[in-house]
């Protein structure tokens, strides 16, 4: 039985996603890719802030009135998304929704940084433990009115996770659901070989400084690479720390490296807020977790059990 790979790039979630699927027949693969496309956009429907119906707006539009009862899998994600906001001390915080986007502007003409009070002013509706649970009812309660969730920090990592469960329970043995750069693979590829990654220069997105077998494997990279500002010769990278309403410095790249894609996703960016000695010490407390980070001198850093060539 020749399998080969057949792979779809499109759109979901907002994001650039590529299923790849080893199979021998042609037919089926595409059917299977339709498979896992349409539990993307299941959970997407779900999770979307763009959609009044969502589960998620439904929770924002009731925020400081009254708890709203979700479906198990949304309240199991928040109950997930909690327990990474108290790993990461707050720098994970799913409540994070309340940040006005036109006040961080991450275009060229930004030229200063907000002062300290305005930026504190607008992170104080951030607080994850304000996200209140019932397990009994199943309900999701923001406690301050103007709060809001949003899983754009675990959601598609998520939803990388669910399409590739899907596919497995299917009997594909072996593929790569790609969500932007947020991917998990199984099994090894056509030609028995590992599937591998190669880890992107901060400066040179388009070349690669190491390489590393990723097969069973997540990976999440959280870089500053693309969006960034300059201010007084200091690049600020888009990704906000939710305690001081800065945009943090100091890192270019975190990639998180475990066997899961959702947990994956949710650590690299609250690693990068945490700083290359906390986030280390955070990583190497985790079981099955590793991670490299690259700070703004090009130092790369590794985790203890890290293999990379």
């Amino acid at each position: 039985m020749n399998e080969k790979l057949f792979s779809r790039t499109l759109r979901l979630m907002g994001n650039r996603f590529v299923i790849t699927v080893a199979s021998a027949d042609s037919v089926k693969a595409e059917s299977l890719i339709d498979d896992a496309v349409a539990e993307i956009q299941r959970i997407e429907s779900l999770l979307t802030t763009f959609s009044e119906n969502s589960q998620t707006n439904q929770i924002n539009q009731n925020a400081g009135i009254q708890a709203v009862k979700v479906e198990s899998e949304v309240f199991e994600l928040i109950v997930r998304a909690k327990r990474i906001s108290e790993l990461t001390d707050g720098a994970f915080d799913l409540s994070y929704g309340s940040l006005d986007k036109r006040f961080w502007n991450f275009d060229k003409t930004m030229a200063q940084l907000p002062d300290a009070q305005t930026a504190k002013e607008k992170v104080k509706l951030i607080n994850y433990k304000n996200i209140i649970l019932d397990k009994t009812l199943g309900t999701v309660f923001l406690k301050e009115k103007g709060m809001r969730i949003g899983f754009g920090g675990i959601g598609k990592g998520y939803a990388a996770d669910k399409a590739a469960q899907l596919l497995r329970n299917k009997g594909v043995t072996s593929g790569i659901v790609n969500a932007s750069g947020d991917l998990i693979t199984w099994g090894n590829q056509p030609n028995g070989n590992p599937w591998t990654i190669s880890l992107a220069h901060p400066d040179l997105p388009t070349e690669a400084f190491s390489k590393m077998n990723i097969s069973n494997l997540a990976v999440a990279t959280s870089g500053n690479y693309e969006k960034f500002v300059m201010i007084d010769g200091k690049k600020y990278s888009h990704t906000i720390n939710p305690k001081t309403g800065y945009p943090i410095s100091g890192i270019k790249s975190v990639s998180i490296i475990c066997p899961i894609a959702e947990l994956a996703d949710a650590l690299a960016t609250p690693v990068t807020i945490m700083g290359v000695e906390a986030g280390l010490n955070l990583i190497n407390q985790l079981n099955g977790v590793e991670g490299i980070i690259i700070d703004d001198q090009n130092h790369v850093y590794k985790s203890d059990n890290i293999k990379i060539d």
